[in-house]
């Protein structure tokens, strides 16, 4: 089998390339190297195997065509793409048109010259918008949303909101649409948070990464001022660790007859929600320190909460999360400590 994975070197695309390796099937990664860490997590890669790299602009054609053409990959990850709300609002075209351009051009690439492969898109649980229309109560340290004890499934309504939300949600409907209308084999997973090794995460991306390198700096008295928060820090997500994506890519994939054309909620589920305040006080314990917080406005068009309801998933390709929260933070933790500090 032939993977291609589009934006491969980074957090996502590193550990399902390593994924691809270890079961010793062909890997193609495609990436242009712009984000934060990639670099790093291309020689991490290199360090394993040999291992096909297309250096390449998801933006342009004729970079996706030439791969395409010259590979003609049987699955396709395509994870390459604008991932920060704040980004999108800074610069709205460039966010268009790599994640709208650039699927578009995957998508024609995929439809001319091999149509039989699987493609599995990484959009986002921002194309449900802020879900402000929903009741919630605010408990001391999460907001709990009412009337849905196991989580949002897929049959909310649809609500782009920012750049972002616009972007990938248009990608998202492009990929289903071109399985109606072209019998693409298409999957689309809204992610919620994931988190794990190789994730170099910053301010506005990966938020669990973040929040744990700020407070090892605490503990290692290289921060001297507040943690910056957006909000109050109640707001809720369900973390999903990498491995646990991982196994959802290949079980969804190996699965093509039943996905083929259908979208997923992803994420870790109720058991594996947490707000911003939880995770503060699950380093406090780890690390025997004191947290200071400085509070800011609301980003725009957040969501008090947003946890998965996957027992779409668990029915259509029988997956579930394995790696439980307190689990996957302690492993988080150490890989963060051991990179950042050695």
């Amino acid at each position: 089998m032939k993977y291609l994975i589009t934006g491969g070197c980074g957090f996502l695309g590193s550990n399902l390339a390593n994924e691809v390796l270890r079961l010793g099937e062909d890997l193609i990664v495609f990436d242009n190297l712009s984000r934060s860490g990639s670099a790093l997590n291309l020689d991490w890669l290199k360090t394993k195997v040999e291992l096909t790299f297309h250096y390449g602009d998801i933006r342009n054609k004729n970079d996706v065509v030439s791969v395409i053409s010259k590979t003609k990959p049987d699955v396709v990850f395509h994870l390459a793409g604008q991932v920060a709300m704040t980004s999108s609002l800074e610069d709205p075209l460039k966010d268009f048109e790599i994640n709208v351009c650039g699927s578009m051009n995957l998508l024609d690439a995929i439809k001319n010259i091999c149509p039989n492969a699987t493609i599995i898109y990484s959009s986002t649980n921002k194309v449900y918008g802020d879900l402000d229309y929903f009741t919630y109560t605010e408990l001391d340290l999460r907001y709990k949303v009412n009337n849905f004890p196991n989580g949002f499934d897929e049959n909310i309504k649809l609500d782009f909101r920012s750049p972002y939300g616009c972007s990938k949600g248009s990608a998202d409907q492009y990929m289903l649409d071109y399985n109606r209308n072209f019998d693409l084999n298409t999957i689309v997973f809204r992610h919620s948070s994931i988190f794990g090794g190789r994730q170099f995460s910053t301010f506005d991306q990966g938020w669990v990464g973040w929040f744990i390198q700020q407070a090892l700096k605490v503990k290692q008295g290289n921060l001297f001022k507040p943690i910056s928060i957006s909000g109050n820090g109640k707001q809720v997500r369900d973390i999903l660790f990498a491995s646990d994506l991982v196994n959802c890519y290949f079980a969804a994939s190996q699965n093509i007859e039943i996905c083929r054309g259908q979208a997923y909620n992803i994420g870790g589920g109720m058991s594996n929600s947490l707000s911003i305040l939880e995770l503060f006080c699950f380093l406090e314990s780890e690390l025997g320190v004191t947290l200071e917080l400085e509070k800011n406005h609301w980003r725009s068009n957040d969501q008090k909460v947003f946890v998965a309801d996957i027992s779409k998933a668990k029915e259509s390709f029988n997956w579930t999360p394995k790696v439980d929260r307190n689990i996957g933070l302690k492993t988080m933790l150490q890989w963060v400590e051991s990179y950042f500090t050695n």
